[in-house]
């Protein structure tokens, strides 16, 4: 056991994100004496920039479906959610002084629409609560002390205690600091790392000179599938009308691997959005074993045959006129040129004069626009980490090490990410205060 009178804190918090703030606010609420150790100069920034800045804080999901969106691991968080969960953040935040509201989708933001009111809050709580927050002080070991307990190496000194809670993040959006170093302190503790990969990701695609052409336009209301093949390969008639991915019960028939609607973008180098974002994941595991290709529905609630019917109207009726003139009617203005060059079609050529092979181009071309995705942008430019400490290795109740007595690991470090929507900050606040309270009373029993 640690001498408590020679520990510079009961509890050493290792991260200031959303799980270490809210580790060192329950481990000091319940009774313990809490030093935070945060790499930047400021605690939350990951915070600051979540949501686009709004700060989506968690969602009104039923739990069974809250649990669904984490994908197999999410089983994991049934203790943690059982104990602290969205009402008793909620109620956290409203008791000081933080009203939220629901949007669409069930996600909820701080009411003022400022993630900064997030951050205050947590910098104010932390005061209350007595911690004592040293900025500046990445940490550079973790090891345990003959004594007990252990001794935590940082820019801004040696530290000793006998809990520490490790959140110090995963490996994406580094400017806020995270930067993976919590991977190599677990694993230098003896912990199993899933391998870091990037989750909520946009996607390079091979034909860079059509997406280039794209770049900027956003489309709404459309579906992308993924297939774990070769765009040529795959039946353009297979993209269902359903979605598939997490948090959908039924699972996919391969070649498919997952399918989306909504919101998808286009950028210079390929595909994003918040369709893409989703099915990001699934698409890097599945590229580790094959090629992979993302067919595009822009016009999921027609089939083929009333796009058929609709178009040869068109064409019949106003045939006299440029095929630009009637195609830019079927997409947006900035897309109709690069995809009539694409079926290898004229715009300034009459309508009329396209023929039956050149009308089914098109309407291939609306039914399933193809791309092969060649990788994810690098896990730096990912939303969310995947990977990280191995589940089977925490103790679910307390987020306490089974390998390592006295340690104690929350959020985005451990092996869990979910889709957007404020599932991944509710899993970080949650594992994070089940951490805390934990940690506090080992501590404390310890003394």
């Amino acid at each position: 056991m640690t001498d408590a009178g020679n520990a510079d804190a009961d509890v050493i918090v290792i991260g200031g994100g959303a799980a270490g703030l809210m580790a060192a606010s329950a481990a000091a609420r319940a009774g313990a004496r809490v030093l935070l150790l945060e790499k930047t100069g400021r605690c939350g920034r990951k915070i600051l920039v979540s949501g686009k800045g709004r700060c989506n804080l968690t969602n009104a999901a039923e739990l069974r479906d809250f649990i669904a969106m984490y994908g197999p691991n999410g089983r994991f968080l049934h203790s943690a959610f059982s104990r602290f969960f969205r009402p008793e953040l909620l109620a956290f935040l409203r008791s000081r002084g933080l009203e939220t509201l629901t949007e669409r989708g069930g996600r909820i933001f701080p009411a003022s629409g400022d993630a900064r009111d997030v951050v205050r809050l947590f910098e104010q709580e932390l005061a209350d609560a007595g911690v004592r927050v040293l900025g500046r002080a990445p940490v550079s070991t973790l090891a345990p002390r003959d004594a007990g307990g252990f001794e935590v190496e940082s820019a801004r000194g040696v530290f000793a205690a006998p809990s520490v809670v490790l959140a110090a993040g995963g490996a994406s959006w580094p400017e806020t600091g995270s930067t993976g170093e919590g991977f190599a302190l677990a694993a230098a503790a003896g912990h199993a790392i899933v391998r870091p990969r990037p989750a909520l990701v946009p996607l390079v695609v091979r034909e860079q000179a059509l997406a280039r052409s794209l770049g900027g336009v956003d489309l709404r209301n459309v579906r992308a599938a993924a297939f774990a093949r070769e765009a040529a390969e795959v039946d353009s008639a297979s993209i269902p009308d359903r979605d598939y991915g997490r948090g959908e019960k039924k699972k996919p028939r391969p070649p498919l691997i997952e399918s989306r609607f909504g919101e998808l973008g286009f950028t210079p180098f390929g595909l994003g959005g918040p369709v893409i974002l989703m099915m990001s994941l699934a698409v890097v595991d599945a590229l580790a074993s094959g090629p992979v290709s993302v067919l595009i529905d822009l016009k999921p609630a027609l089939t083929r045959e009333q796009l058929r019917r609709r178009l040869q109207g068109d064409l019949d009726a106003r045939g006299h006129r440029s095929l630009l003139s009637i195609w830019k009617e079927y997409v947006p203005l900035r897309m109709a040129r690069p995809l009539l060059e694409l079926a290898g079609l004229d715009g300034s050529a009459p309508a009329r004069g396209i023929g039956a092979a050149g009308r089914e181009r098109l309407i291939g071309l609306l039914k399933a626009l193809p791309f092969n995705v060649e990788r994810p942008l690098p896990l730096a430019r990912a939303i969310v980490t995947a990977g990280g400490v191995a589940l089977d290795e925490i103790d679910p109740r307390t987020l306490e090490s089974r390998k390592v007595p006295g340690l104690f690991v929350a959020g985005e470090v451990l092996d869990l990410d979910a889709d957007t929507g404020g599932y991944n900050l509710q899993a970080a606040f949650s594992t994070g205060h089940v951490a805390g309270e934990s940690a506090a009373r080992r501590a404390l029993s310890s003394g």
